[in-house]
């Protein structure tokens, strides 16, 4: 966790509003393999990073709740009353989205102050904006005593970008940055949200992560075609979801449907197999095969789901023609966002270096870095 940045949210708090807030650490996630399965109820293998959202909370006395976003310098204002989505309204949904599920759970609110910044940027991939829900209905779940569990929590996390981002995203983030634990990833089930915890010993790697600072403005509607794409073959196959169908199955209704639809659906009955085996390698600690795996899954997410970019393919493809790096793929709905690297430590400042460079003279732009580790989830922070 990031000490200057508890520090900064809390000191920014105290002189705006005047009280002691409760400090809350809510984690972005990385997802190692499994994209775009879980709102297929399928299999994903997620977990929480050491980098996301702090927030701080209290009561407040005033006649409407008030809510800085401290890294764009922005605040909202607003009544508790007749909560409406906001027209472009960016982060201010998501946490207004939050307030509005948690009425419509049952659940009484009062005013409330809350000052939020990150050290994960926006749109790269890594679920800020699951990190930014949680963090906003734990907070206000501590700080009314509401009594609400972790999992009724992640589920009006999810309704609120359902229903006031318009994004119809699964429970994988929401889950992943609220269940977290320290060094270990996560095989959950998305159909019954049973969970199985695995320790990773990385070994001689570590988790780099490349954001290639776009995101294109394809990502949010192709999100939901390919959602309206597997929900409409799922129906056609008579099955709840993708994650009941297998090859043999998508192959009966092959001349039925497009090619283009076929494949996406064969993809994720692909990928799915392949979050099975990825879970087996890191229970036998084998991260040459989970490396092996994660490259799979791009070549997948890019010719078949056709859910990557330019940015994203050189990054993978770079990746493959060095050594030091056993796997590489992209992460998030695509289109942008980071790369996730399973790369030799000792070989990464070296690596870092190297990828800069190639990337800024082939799109004459800059990408970035974070080296994470797996981290528990939403938490209280405990300060002096």
């Amino acid at each position: 966790m990031n000490q200057k940045l508890i520090e900064h949210i809390k000191s920014n708090f105290k002189s705006r509003f005047k009280t002691n807030p409760t400090l809350v650490f809510s984690p972005g996630r990385i997802n190692l393999i499994g994209g775009h399965t879980d709102y297929n109820n399928g299999f994903v293998l997620p977990a929480a990073i050491d980098k996301g959202i702090v927030a701080a909370i209290d009561k407040s006395d005033s006649e409407y709740s008030s809510v800085v976003a401290l890294d764009v310098n922005e605040q909202l204002d607003f009544s508790l009353k007749n909560i409406q989505a906001i027209k472009n309204g960016n982060w201010k949904n998501y946490v207004i989205g939050g307030v509005a599920e948690i009425q419509k759970f049952g659940k009484q609110l009062e005013n409330f102050n809350l000052v939020f910044g990150g050290d994960i940027a926006n749109g790269a991939g890594l679920s800020s904006s699951a990190a930014l829900e949680n963090s906003v209905v734990f907070g206000l779940n501590e700080l009314f005593q509401l009594g609400l569990s972790k999992k009724e929590m992640i589920f009006i996390s999810q309704k609120a970008e359902h229903n006031y981002v318009g994004v119809k995203c699964g429970i994988m983030d929401q889950y992943a940055s609220m269940f977290g634990k320290d060094d270990s990833a996560i095989l959950l089930d998305c159909r019954n949200l049973e969970a199985t915890t695995f320790n990773i010993d990385f070994k001689d790697y570590k988790v780099l992560l490349i954001n290639t600072n776009v995101k294109h403005s394809l990502a949010e509607s192709a999100y939901n075609d390919r959602r309206s794409v597997c929900e409409k073959i799922a129906l056609q196959l008579n099955i709840n979801a993708l994650r009941a169908a297998s090859e043999k199955d998508l192959f009966t209704i092959k001349n039925k449907i497009p090619e283009d639809d076929y494949q996406k659906a064969l993809y994720v009955t692909q990928e799915n197999d392949r979050v099975l085996q990825a879970s087996k390698a890191i229970k036998h600690n084998d991260i040459e095969l989970l490396g092996k795996l994660l490259y799979a899954s791009h070549k997948g997410l890019q010719h078949q789901y056709k859910v990557s970019c330019d940015e994203l393919d050189f990054l993978v493809d770079y990746a493959k023609k060095n050594t030091d790096v056993v796997g590489a793929r992209m992460m998030g709905g695509g289109f942008g966002g980071c790369t996730i690297n399973i790369v030799k430590k000792d070989a990464i400042k070296a690596y870092k270096k190297d990828v800069a460079q190639a990337y800024k003279e082939n799109f004459n732009a800059n990408c970035s870095f974070y080296v994470v580790n797996l981290s528990a989830g939403t938490r209280v922070i405990e300060t002096n």
